[in-house]
């Protein structure tokens, strides 16, 4: 009796044991990292539960510790929540999105939706009329393109001779050109108006000629004093104007310029697929059964049929198997990856020397693959609208792609426009027209002493001063005229 007691003890113990390591050896599988889950509400309530296959891939789904986390299990998590059920995740067993193979089966994701191996998938799973004609898609979840992923040093172009001139663009180098001009030509004007500058036109020399006025300007640009002082107010407002001019337009251009230099992404020269045909430095491909490739295979576009040429004769070389893959051989060698935009952008600002180039196309969508009759497409699709319109996906987005690389952000600046600085040239022009109105005001107030303490019209003395100190001929002649007969 003790030694049956003692046996049936031994056997419990062992099946206990058994069941333990069964259990253990079930979260440790990689085909399935998630143990099912259900709402605030509890399994207790009979909700169904749905197998969802999804595949590895950062920020979207990544594993941490025996679970799984990302994008895409915050939004299952949501519409599990809105929809009232359960789900099981198992990552997809060949890593594959989904492509129809040489014998006409569906490999990856849409291959297991079709084999009812899962009901639904929730991936950045690209929607395209190939796979809809298998499987029903969601309303989109995410918005993309195709773009191309690049290094920074073999993508930037060497720099010019006058790469100096890079900061502001050829109409605001021209715009300061003529702004330096008409100060200096003002200054010279407004000196030679002004009694308080020149009290002695025939007799006192004007130290503001029209070259010592282009000195002072360039003086002024440069952070340096120049001869000859203003001692006029009206020339004083104007040499403040442009001192003010010149300091800010100077900060303009050094911050523009510093970050030119630091960011090395000036003036990509693959800005295009084209450009990326046309070039034969780098190496260029997608991922292997994408729908990117097949969106090159299938596409009229001349460009697009060159770019599917290259990548189906150099297969082995050229594809790549996983994103992560694709992304460590930009960083590693002459290679463009051309790929999902989205993606691309997250590699960007993960990876301080990686950028997209600015073209995007085949715009396309991420959407939620449901067998096909599925009595959860509509309802998914409803649950998808109602958290865009809530912002819920706006602010998983903002969650799983903020960036961690704190780099200057000069991938989309260019050389400054003159409407950038055009409040800079309106106050100078404001402090030009102020100056010269003064010095009017000054020669105005001289020329009333003057008249009535020689008993003439204002008007004329006014007329007098002003083509004495501009030197005008005519003026000089009958002046001389008049002195002469006078001495008669």
């Amino acid at each position: 009796m003790a030694k049956g007691l003692h046996l049936t003890i031994c056997v419990a113990t062992t099946v206990l044991l058994l069941r333990e390591s069964s259990q253990a050896g079930e979260e440790n599988d990689p085909e399935v990292l998630a143990a099912p889950k259900s709402d605030s509400r509890g399994a207790g309530e009979g909700l169904p539960t749905l197998t969802v296959t999804t595949i590895l891939e950062d920020p979207y789904v990544m594993v941490r510790g025996a679970e799984l986390e990302g994008y895409c299990m915050d939004l299952l998590g949501a519409l599990a929540g809105m929809l009232r059920f359960q789900y099981r995740v198992k990552v997809v067993g060949d890593g594959q999105y989904g492509a129809v193979a040489a014998g006409g089966n569906w490999t990856g994701m849409i291959g297991e939706i079709l084999r009812r191996e899962a009901d639904i998938a929730v991936a950045p799973l690209t929607v395209t009329s190939a796979r809809e004609e298998v499987v029903s898609f969601t309303t989109p979840f995410l918005q993309t393109g195709i773009g191309i992923l690049l290094r920074k040093d073999v993508a930037a172009q060497d720099m010019s001779f006058f790469h100096f001139l890079s900061p502001f663009s050829k109409e605001t180098w021209t715009a300061l050109l003529f702004a330096y001009l008409l100060t200096c030509f003002c200054l010279f004007l407004v000196a030679r108006l002004s009694p308080c500058e020149w009290n002695e036109p025939k007799n006192e020399e004007n130290h503001f000629t029209f070259l010592n006025s282009l000195w002072f300007g360039a003086g002024a640009l440069a952070l340096q004093g120049a001869t000859p002082r203003p001692q006029a107010l009206s020339v004083r407002v104007i040499a403040v104007v442009w001192w003010l001019f010149t300091l800010a337009l100077l900060a303009a251009y050094i911050a523009n310029f510093t970050a030119l230099l630091s960011s090395g992404s000036e003036q990509l020269p693959i800005q295009t697929f084209e450009d990326l045909v046309k070039q034969r430095n780098l190496e260029f491909g997608t991922l292997e059964g994408s729908s990117t490739f097949y969106y090159f295979k299938n596409s009229k576009n001349p460009i697009h049929q060159m770019i599917y040429e290259y990548m189906e004769k150099r297969r082995e070389q050229v594809l790549v198997k996983t994103y992560q893959e694709a992304v460590q051989r930009v960083m590693d060698s002459n290679y463009a990856f051309i790929g999902e935009s989205i993606s691309q952008d997250l590699a960007a600002a993960r990876h301080c020397n990686l950028i997209r180039a600015p073209e995007l196309i085949g715009a396309r969508g991420f959407g939620i693959a449901t067998t096909q009759a599925s009595p959860w497409t509509k309802p998914l699709s409803i649950a998808v609208l109602k958290l865009r319109e809530s912002g819920d996906l706006d602010y998983l987005r903002n969650k799983w792609w903020e960036s961690s690389c704190l780099r200057q952000s000069r991938e989309r600046w260019g050389p400054l426009e003159p409407p950038a600085l055009g409040g800079l040239f309106l106050t100078l022009g404001i402090g030009l027209a102020l100056g010269i109105l003064a010095a009017l005001a000054e020669l105005s107030s001289s020329s009333r002493r003057t008249a009535a303490h020689a008993k003439k019209s204002c008007c004329s003395v006014f007329t007098e001063e002003i083509c004495t100190r501009l030197r005008i001929k005519g003026a000089a002649r009958q002046s001389q005229d008049t002195s002469g007969k006078a001495n008669a």
